[in-house]
């Protein structure tokens, strides 16, 4: 019998997503909750388990193709009867929601991938562009024939992309491990095609810059005066939110500038004691507790206005959101319950939340709700701005770069390490002094750090 498998809902109101790559193609035999795709929402990229044991007879979409959910997605020829669907009160057939349906665990932990069979009518890798590769980097004949999908992350993929790098070249070196950036790097060294691409400091330059000089110009040698980028994935979503944020809740932003010397100090003491050096305490670490500390003198800045409802909705807890600038475009990932952390539960949580959004494995969980949050745009050498409010949330702090400037300290001017910090909130929610109040409580904090025990 035939089963479809139409695009699940995957959580968080996503209407669609987009298919990365197939791990899968017609005529592969497949097993109950193996990995079929990666797709990328508005969120995250996230890998489809088969709900199904079976044969793939039929792939209904490209990789590169938007899918609309409830769409088909995917054809089986399975055993048995009758179709393994559920019928829904229409009387339609109807497939179980798959959100929390995680793929089967290997021995190593990883969601289990197969190989693309030889013969297969959609094979995994062109034989052609294999023989034309460098004779260091060609596989095996054998591997030729049978290769699996390069194993990597979006952000690794895309810098392959922009190098014009071909990663089951690249996939061939490096074996059953996952391909790094750095593997992409080698091999365009190696093949006399340096990384001119941007780096992660830059993630947005990606977007427009030509990658090669064939970029720059036609095949006939002219100017290419424009390139035309589609609008999706997380940059549609973000830009969406942006715009309704901008145009729904009235903006207030206020600065302060404040002597953190003393926070530099303590971090720098903090270094030195060897039980803390796995957690890396850094400046953003005591911002983030600081204002979890102020958030709990100043409620309205931990709420949301509820305008269906007509009720402004006071949380008693912190899911402190931290914007990071990804390949993928800007993503806000949550620190759950940040109120009740400690400093170095804090440093270990913004250490995690880094690394999985660098890689792309950021969840769509790990995306929603947040109740307040913070844009590091320090990292970037700025000192100040005015961010915007991530929809539902009353208050975004930017904290800007340290900077060792002369300073009034004592009665006199002196070299002291200087921050700015730029507060945007909901003006419907919070008055001008309640936003000034916040701003100089987490300002205090980071001035003297041992006011934190005095607040509660």
């Amino acid at each position: 019998m035939n089963a479809e498998f139409r695009l699940p809902d995957l959580g968080e109101g996503l209407t669609e997503a987009e298919v990365v790559q197939w791990l899968v193609a017609p005529g592969d035999t497949v097993a109950l909750n193996q990995t079929l795709a990666e797709v990328e929402t508005a969120k995250a990229v996230v890998e489809l388990p088969s709900p199904y044991a079976g044969t793939v007879s039929t792939l209904h979409a490209e990789a590169g193709e938007t899918v609309a959910v409830g769409s088909a997605l995917i054809e089986f020829d399975i055993e048995g009867e009758d179709e393994p669907t559920v019928a829904d009160d229409a009387g339609a057939k109807a497939q179980p929601n798959l959100v929390g349906y995680g793929a089967a665990p290997t021995a190593t932990g990883r969601p289990a991938r197969r190989a693309r069979r030889a013969g297969s009518s959609r094979p995994t890798a062109d034989t052609a562009v294999l023989e034309a590769a460098p004779h260091d980097a060609s596989p095996s004949a054998n591997t030729a024939t049978v290769i699996a999908r390069p194993r990597s992350t979006p952000p690794v993929r895309a810098h392959a992309k922009r190098l014009g790098i071909d990663l089951v070249l690249v996939a061939a070196e490096v074996g059953d491990r996952v391909t790094t950036r750095n593997d992409v790097d080698a091999y365009a060294e190696r093949i006399g095609r340096p990384a001119t691409a941007p780096t992660d400091a830059t993630p947005d330059a990606g977007a427009t810059a030509p990658s090669s000089p064939a970029a720059l110009f036609g095949a006939g040698g002219e100017a290419v005066r424009e390139t035309r980028i589609p609008i999706r994935g997380v940059r549609k979503h973000t830009a969406a939110a942006m715009v309704q944020s901008a145009f729904t809740a009235p903006h207030v932003t206020v600065f302060h500038t404040v002597d953190v010397t003393a926070t530099m100090d303590l971090l720098a003491t903090l270094r030195e004691d060897r039980s803390l050096a796995e957690h890396r305490i850094g400046p953003l670490a005591v911002v983030a507790k600081a204002v979890c500390l102020a958030l709990g003198r100043t409620p309205g800045l931990n709420s949301r206005w509820d305008e269906a409802a007509g009720e402004i909705v006071q949380h008693h807890y912190v899911d402190l959101g931290i914007a990071a600038a990804t390949d993928r475009g800007l993503i806000v990932p949550n620190i759950r319950d940040a109120d009740r952390m400690t400093l170095t539960d804090l440093a270990t949580a913004l250490k995690y939340l880094a690394e999985t959004a660098r890689s792309g494995k950021t969840s769509p969980a790990e995306l929603a709700g947040g109740t307040f949050s913070i844009s590091n745009i320090g990292v970037f050498g700025v000192d100040a701005g005015t961010p915007i409010l991530p929809p539902g949330q009353s208050g975004i702090l930017a904290v800007g770069a340290v900077r060792r400037q002369p300073w009034e300290y004592r009665g006199e001017i002196a070299l002291r390490q200087l921050m700015t910090l730029s507060l945007s909130f909901d003006h419907r929610l919070m008055d001008g002094a309640e936003g000034a109040r916040f701003l100089k409580d987490v300002a205090d904090i980071l001035a003297e750090p041992g006011r934190a025990m005095l607040l509660r």
